[in-house]
């Protein structure tokens, strides 16, 4: 038997029951599912320190386990000294069961590691059913090795679904275990 990541047991054997029943679907392909997981880092001062970028480079490769590539300025921008063709940042997208490790990884060890956490906020929806938020820091990631890390960057991470609304979105994300702040109505 080949393997397969443990998120994705659990939606094909749970989360598309449980949203069936509570929206209502009439088949399966209406049920919103995850297609991918964008994590994108600025590295502002990459422009000073060309290092940042290999490190930032290193960093988001160890945490996601996919080789992650730089995001490349696309005008110039004179207040801030940047060149077109500069690399400002590092970006990387998960999908299959990469995209699925990730999400276990990030529910399970890596957010309950940041500090006075409460839940993430619930108000990262777009409108078309993809959610967004921001990470303060790259050091709740196990794979960071503390003693090296030489500048702490903040990261955002993108859940890019098929679901038509917010609220279907929502309700997918509760499903994987995603903590969102409780609610007072």
């Amino acid at each position: 038997m080949e393997y397969q990541p443990r998120l994705r047991k659990k939606y094909y054997e749970e989360i598309i029951p449980a949203l069936t029943n509570q929206f209502g679907y009439k088949t399966v392909m209406q049920v919103p599912k995850l297609k991918k997981i964008t994590l994108n880092q600025g590295i502002g001062a990459a422009l000073a320190d060309k290092k940042l970028i290999d490190a930032g480079l290193a960093e988001m490769t160890a945490i996601t386990g996919q080789k992650a590539v730089p995001t490349i300025s696309k005008r110039d921008v004179s207040n801030f000294k940047l060149r077109k063709g500069n690399p400002i940042g590092v970006r990387v997208t998960l999908r299959g069961e990469k995209m699925y490790e990730f999400i276990d990884r990030l529910v399970s060890v890596a957010l309950p590691r940041v500090r006075d956490f409460k839940g993430i906020n619930d108000k990262g929806f777009d409108g078309r059913g993809n959610y967004s938020f921001g990470i303060p820091e790259q050091l709740i990631f196990p794979e960071i090795d503390i003693d090296k890390v030489s500048r702490i960057n903040g990261m955002d991470v993108t859940f890019v679904t098929s679901a038509n609304t917010d609220e279907e979105a929502l309700a997918l994300l509760k499903e994987f275990g995603l903590p969102f702040k409780n609610q007072k109505k």
